[in-house]
């Protein structure tokens, strides 16, 4: 493999708080050095003048739909659209058929990820079996097999109980459960979020407090057991603010915001557009302002994207059958670096934190930096790149997205693994 030399970029490497100019060299698929200058002595050279040089990102919430519904994603169409929007590492989610909640079905998935060769792929293991909450998987087969993490995501744990052996056993392996905060009597037939919006639409809503019960008990079962436990796709104001106190407290407490909340209110499904349906439903303008304070603040930990493709006769039905979920891995960057840097609530350097080091902690892989020796992973991004959302153009089978036809700023142009240049498309 040639000697690479990235030169003139500006380098964001929140893991060892580099930012700044900088040129990389990469040696047979690793980082061989960041310098402020470093000579090609014939290395193949990419100028990056004007672009950032980070890491690639990592998403802790991908849904690769295989095995069960490769009519919705497979394990390549996935990988590829994790490419095109700068993600070398994803981590998937167990909600496939059969559930991941077993070493066989982690076995294909990894199998079938290692096939594909694109990015490295983590499985997320089940926390009960079948994701059915009712009887906890062997955890230890689990995280064996390569699990970085647990949850039975799509679903909550909400038996208390269960919940507490879970995280009391998750604690054995020091991992993290992932927790999709719904209380179901309190959500149950909601569409979105409960508020004027769905008044006005008559749709049944959602409150924010089915995800506010959900977040203080566990919590309190963190505080009791020593656990660790992570809040995926957060959407409330009261969610954030108990994260918040629970981890000025000390609980092992981690958590993660989607780009569609920080960027999108309930406003969004205004015209019964069911791009716009996710879960947890986007929420209020407060909400959506908590979230992005809960961000500046590092009460939440990191962003991922919670895609979620479903195919087009399923999303092009009325609202109310139409299934939750967006793809978002493609537009994620230009998403967050619009509401977010645009608007200048963070920096760069945070934002590239969110979507590298922070979850690389959580997922417990060896990735998200630029470190010399790390795997040559590397997105470089030109921040002014303008461009308009087609999803037509989307390299995931998902083609909805509730951002079609917005003019985005910031896009990631080039992608290495391991050193090589790989493409999504």
């Amino acid at each position: 493999m040639a000697k690479l030399v990235i030169r003139g970029g500006h380098v964001v490497d929140p893991a060892n708080t580099r930012d700044g100019r900088f040129d990389v060299l990469i040696d047979h698929g690793k980082i061989a050095a960041v310098e402020p200058s470093i000579p090609a002595n014939g290395a193949k050279a990419i100028d990056a003048t004007g672009q950032l040089v980070t890491p690639g990102f990592i998403d802790l919430h991908t849904h690769l739909r295989e095995p069960g519904r490769e009519d919705k994603e497979t394990v390549e169409s996935g990988c590829r659209a994790a490419l095109k929007g700068g993600f070398t590492t994803i981590c998937a989610m167990p909600n496939t058929t059969p559930a991941m909640d077993q070493r066989g079905v982690v076995d294909f998935l990894r199998q079938e990820a290692l096939r594909v060769g694109l990015v490295s792929v983590h499985p997320i293991g089940a926390i009960t079996r079948g994701r059915e909450g009712k009887e906890l998987t062997d955890f230890g087969e689990l995280f064996d097999a390569g699990c970085v993490a647990l949850s039975d995501d799509g679903n909550p744990v909400w038996n208390g109980f269960l919940m507490r052996r879970a995280m009391e056993y998750a604690r054995i392996f020091d991992r993290p459960l992932i927790q999709h905060a719904e209380d179901p009597s309190l959500s149950a037939g909601g569409v979105m979020h409960e508020g004027v919006v769905s008044t006005t639409l008559g749709l049944r809503g959602i409150p924010a407090e089915s995800e506010a019960v959900i977040v203080a008990r566990d919590i309190a079962l963190a505080e009791l057991t020593g656990g660790w436990v992570h809040f995926a796709h957060l959407s409330s104001a009261k969610s954030v603010e108990m994260i918040r106190q629970a981890k000025r407290r000390g609980v092992r407490v981690t958590c993660e915001v989607t780009p569609h909340h920080v960027a999108l209110t309930e406003e969004a499904a205004a015209g019964f557009d069911t791009a716009a349906k996710v879960n947890p439903p986007l929420r209020t303008e407060q909400d959506r302002l908590a979230l992005l304070e809960g961000l500046r603040d590092g009460t939440i930990d990191c962003i991922a994207t919670d895609h979620a493709p479903h195919t087009e006769w399923e999303k092009e039905a009325e609202f109310d059958a139409a299934p939750f979920g967006i793809s978002g891995l493609e537009t994620a960057l230009a998403v967050c670096a619009g509401a977010l840097v645009a608007s200048k609530i963070i920096s760069w350097t945070r934002l590239i934190e969110s979507l590298t080091a922070n979850p690389a902690k959580i997922a417990g892989v060896k990735a998200g930096t630029l470190s010399v020796g790390a795997p040559a992973d590397v997105a470089l991004i030109d921040p002014k790149a303008q461009w308009t959302v087609d999803p037509a153009q989307f390299v995931s089978k998902g083609r909805h997205s509730p951002f079609a036809g917005h003019a985005m700023t910031g896009r990631v142009v080039r992608v290495l693994r391991h050193g090589a240049e790989v493409h999504g498309a």
